[in-house]
């Protein structure tokens, strides 16, 4: 009796993120008639400090989602909230990386890194201790007077994901970060991601087309279906982080790998895809 008891008055815990109901309609030449659906009752949540990868085939609305819950878009029917409150414009509660790192070619290192903070007019003796903090965690101590052209892909990648930290937002939105990297660098920026995941706890939505990478670094990975985007499939990783790469030869990792693998050829390729296993 104590524990039913206990069972109904233990709290609720909010979602950090709930996607309810969403629909993302892009209207063609004609308006909605000859439009595209991206989206169409796309619901999932995230808990607060929970890492979150998404996949699915090519043009099913993963950067959409993302764009939505970013405040660059808003959803053609449904709510996206943060905190129980619905998201309607960008955020600095909210970090955004992207697949090209948008950096300023005339700025340095450090200039690129507090260019946000201080147009927001914070002062300098705040940001700038900060931002050089941020560069020795994500390894680039000693660059901070470099500029982006002197710097590899990685690099330039580790100076956006330091920028977007800067805001200490609690929310990371992770678009194919490390997509254009080569597959050495990539196994390095995520350990790098998880380990600064260790110490700022943000809770992170991440987009990637490639499902060995998702499982590595998420708590959940969610597989949607071809346009408009549904969720198909959500799986959970249960290997406790940080993970190394022995993880990636682990029982856990294999079965989760042809779990997503199959999810998301049935939607490239069609039903068949499945039925021949």
């Amino acid at each position: 009796m104590q524990t039913e008891t206990a069972a109904r008055e233990a709290p609720v815990r909010r979602p950090k993120i709930s996607f309810v109901e969403v629909q993302k309609l892009y209207p063609g030449k004609g308006g909605q008639a000859d439009g595209t659906l991206a989206l169409d009752s796309f619901n999932f949540d995230l808990a607060p400090a929970e890492i979150v990868s998404i996949v699915g085939p090519t043009g099913c609305g993963k950067s959409t989602a993302l764009n939505i819950l970013a405040g660059f878009e808003t959803p053609s029917s449904g709510t996206v909230s943060v905190d129980g409150q619905v998201v309607t414009s960008p955020g600095s509660n909210r970090g955004v990386v992207f697949q090209q790192p948008s950096l300023f070619p005339w700025l340095s290192v450090l200039a690129n890194v507090v260019l946000g903070v201080k147009c927001r007019g914070d002062p300098p003796k705040e940001y700038e201790p900060r931002a050089m903090r941020l560069l020795e965690e994500v390894g680039l101590k000693g660059f901070e007077r470099h500029y982006p052209y002197q710097l590899s892909g990685g690099m330039q990648q580790r100076v956006q994901i330091a920028r977007a930290l800067i805001n200490e937002p609690d929310i990371m939105l992770m678009d194919e970060p490390f997509g254009a990297l080569d597959y050495q660098t990539r196994l390095l920026m995520q350990k790098l991601l998880l380990r600064l995941w260790a110490h700022f706890r943000p809770t992170i939505l991440f987009i990637t087309h490639d499902v060995g990478e998702a499982i590595f670094i998420s708590d959940r990975v969610i597989a949607m279906t071809k346009r408009p985007g549904r969720v198909k499939r959500e799986v959970h990783v249960h290997a406790p982080k940080p993970r190394d790469y022995e993880f990636l030869g682990s029982p856990e990792f294999t079965r989760l790998e042809h779990d997503l693998i199959l999810a998301v050829q049935s939607e490239v390729e069609g039903d068949e895809v499945v039925a021949a296993h």
